[in-house]
């Protein structure tokens, strides 16, 4: 074993610069794997994190037929009993309810359409980045008349801090017009333009009695413990709740259009693998050809003295192996240090929006351990599979005519 090792490694460096050249091709080939997992992972990282902690939540409560068209009838009686039994749950970190309804925002120079939400300034912070994307002014306080507005929406108004708002929403099950004096306390931007433009947030409390619910309310936004949302089973705590005319949805639930990108994520890494490997594989195939046709006259000889062919295939096999061993380290170096250097700053792709989701600013890529010990056991799979074929040849190379083809 030793002396084919020795031999594997002495033949592996006669053409340095061909081995060389054949490493790093399977070297960047497993990088430029490492990096696209690692671009495409963080990409839906930002996706899922995006819509999950911006305002929705990992999931939501609703009475059945609410999400469809905000219909404000549809409210939750017992969402004092469904927020009990999210606060006894372990596996909750945190909630808010919140009152959603369809109404007029009016300034005094000019009106726009738009969702009010009523929330629980604590409870809301726990779920949502409202409180961070403040940019003027002031958060919610227990304070029933303060309203958060976002920028577009303020500048169409053309309003500021202090002043005031009418708004106008329609009661619950009376459908009678309702009407309600608000105070701007903030200014928020979530750099999202579906909220931003469309989204005023006000006390619940006075929300509740606008609309005239009660204690009701008729959404419950919701996180889960753990850093990965992604790989979280929502649907051991959800099934509970799923109940009669309540229906509890995860973000999979809600956001369709992402689950189909996260489905599709590793089907796109497997089909890039296997070009970028078909083509490192040819490469292999033509450096062992040559590197056989080069000592054809070698291995004549050693067949000539008792060689065995089985021998033969081994020591190639053995130099493919070196040279797949050498690649993965050439290819994790180069990958993993791209993907650290990433995954501190960022790729800076700009504004642009995906499967119906605003992204923004740099995007980081995600390393995982999969990308560093599965890639590499690939690699070195298949490069076996490509030397195995050269291997075969040489194994059956008959001594006679190798020695004349020789000559």
């Amino acid at each position: 074993m030793m002396l084919t090792y020795k031999l594997a490694l002495r033949n592996i460096f006669r053409n340095t610069r061909r081995t060389i050249l054949t490493v790093m091709l399977i070297g960047f080939s497993l990088a430029a794997l490492i990096l696209t997992d690692a671009v495409t992972s963080g990409m839906i990282k930002v996706m899922v994190e995006s819509v999950t902690k911006t305002i929705s939540g990992e999931a939501q409560i609703h009475k059945k037929g609410f999400r469809e068209n905000l219909d404000i009838d549809l409210y939750l009686e017992n969402s004092s009993t469904i927020e009990g039994q999210l606060a006894a749950d372990d596996r909750v970190k945190a909630y808010s309810p919140r009152v959603i309804a369809a109404g007029m925002i009016s300034s005094s120079y000019n009106v726009s359409s738009g969702a009010v939400y009523g929330v629980d300034g604590e409870q809301e912070a726990t779920v949502s980045k409202l409180k961070e994307a403040i940019v003027e002014g002031e958060y919610l306080s227990d304070s029933p008349t303060e309203i958060l507005i976002g920028r577009p929406m303020a500048e169409l108004l053309e309003i500021g801090l202090g002043d005031r708002i009418v708004i106008t929403l329609a009661e619950a099950d009376t459908g009678e017009l309702s009407q309600a004096l608000f105070r701007v306390s903030g200014v928020f931007f979530f750099g999202m333009r579906e909220f931003d433009e469309n989204l005023v947030f006000v006390n619940i409390d006075k929300a509740r009695e606008v609309v005239n619910i009660g204690n009701a309310s008729h959404e419950i936004a919701l996180l889960f413990h753990g850093s990965d949302i992604a790989a979280i089973d929502t649907q051991a705590v959800l099934s509970e709740l799923n109940q009669g005319d309540i229906e509890a949805l995860d973000w999979r639930s809600l956001f369709p259009e992402i689950t189909s990108v996260l489905e599709m994520s590793g089907f796109s890494s497997v089909i890039i693998g296997s070009i970028l490997f078909l083509l490192a594989s040819l490469g292999v195939i033509n450096s062992m050809f040559m590197s056989i046709y080069e000592r054809i006259y070698e291995f004549g000889v050693a067949k000539a003295i008792g060689t065995k062919p089985r021998q033969l295939l081994q020591l190639i096999l053995f130099e493919g192996f070196l040279i797949a061993l050498i690649s993965c380290a050439f290819g994790i170096a180069v990958g993993g240090s791209l993907g650290l250097y990433y995954e501190i700053n960022g790729i800076p792709l700009g504004e642009f929006e995906f499967a119906g989701v605003a992204l923004s600013n740099a995007i980081p890529t995600v390393l995982s351990i999969n990308q560093f010990t599965h890639f590499p056991i690939y690699v070195i799979l298949l490069t076996l599979t490509a030397t195995l074929y050269p291997a075969r040849f040489a194994a059956k190379i008959v001594p006679s005519e190798a020695l004349q083809k020789s000559l």
